[in-house]
């Protein structure tokens, strides 16, 4: 199981850049450089990026000819997300993932538009959770108005279907998702605990965050966070160049293997 560590958070945003860096973890079991883990690490990982390319989720078993070299790993884009942002995020989140938890045998990113983990120990259709991340903003005060959207916005989405929810109210917006590997009565148990938390956590805060191991919700008051995104045809293309020099990374690199 990953040990989550936080390190940079974002604060949720409409407009926030989707590969914006929210947290990681890593499992404290290493793997040798150049054995069968490894290969069969960055096939699971190949596997996660081109399926990214046409499906905002998926996981993938990578079966070694040991136990101990079994990995299992999913990707989860945000629901709301083009094909071409989500692959590009995934794509991302592999390369963080490499970078932060290098020779490790498990590991989790999750960036502002998807989340990515990978171990060698089962976790696929496994409810999660715990608290992995917490985040909530100043305090406005009692504002009878605010608090009340903010409180009818948490409801929605707890009352909503599927494991993709949105909604808004007066001033206040929120957004909740789960993993797809979780049953529809585990991604509503697991979100019905995240916004639960979230609203007795961050009491009167212009926005929150909470992210559970296989869950989160997150809300945010209008004007209250101003990050930028880039738009355009040349991000498009750089987000496609990155899938595809990846791509070609891992395969450069299986090959070495034979």
């Amino acid at each position: 199981m990953c040990v989550f560590c936080v390190a940079v958070f974002p604060r949720f945003s409409e407009s926030s850049s989707t590969s914006a860096f929210l947290y990681s973890g890593c499992t404290p079991q290493r793997y040798t450089p150049n054995t069968p883990y490894e290969l069969n690490l960055e096939s699971l990982l190949t596997q996660l990026v081109n399926s990214a390319t046409y499906s905002s989720y998926n996981n993938v078993t990578v079966v070694g000819s040991t136990q101990q070299d079994s990995l299992y790993g999913l990707y989860q884009c945000r629901g709301d997300l083009a094909m071409p942002d989500c692959a590009a995020c995934v794509a991302r989140a592999v390369m963080r993932a490499g970078d932060i938890c290098r020779q490790t045998c498990g590991g989790a990113v999750q960036l502002d538009g998807c989340y990515v983990k990978y171990d060698n120990a089962t976790f696929l259709g496994v409810e999660d959770k715990a608290v992995v991340l917490k985040k909530c903003g100043p305090s406005v005060g009692y504002n009878p108005d605010a608090m009340a959207s903010r409180d009818s916005v948490l409801a929605g989405l707890t009352a909503g279907g599927g494991i993709f929810r949105v909604g808004g109210s007066g001033v206040v917006r929120g957004v909740a998702q789960c993993t797809g590997d979780l049953s529809g009565g585990e991604c509503q148990d697991c979100l019905a605990e995240a916004i639960s938390r979230l609203k007795s956590d961050c009491g009167t805060a212009d926005y929150g965050d909470m992210f559970l191991g296989k869950c989160y919700a997150r809300y945010s008051v209008s004007g209250a966070h101003d990050e930028s995104k880039a738009h355009g045809k040349a991000q498009q293309r750089q987000r496609m160049l990155l899938v595809s020099l990846l791509f070609f990374y891992y395969l450069s690199r299986a090959s070495n293997f034979d």
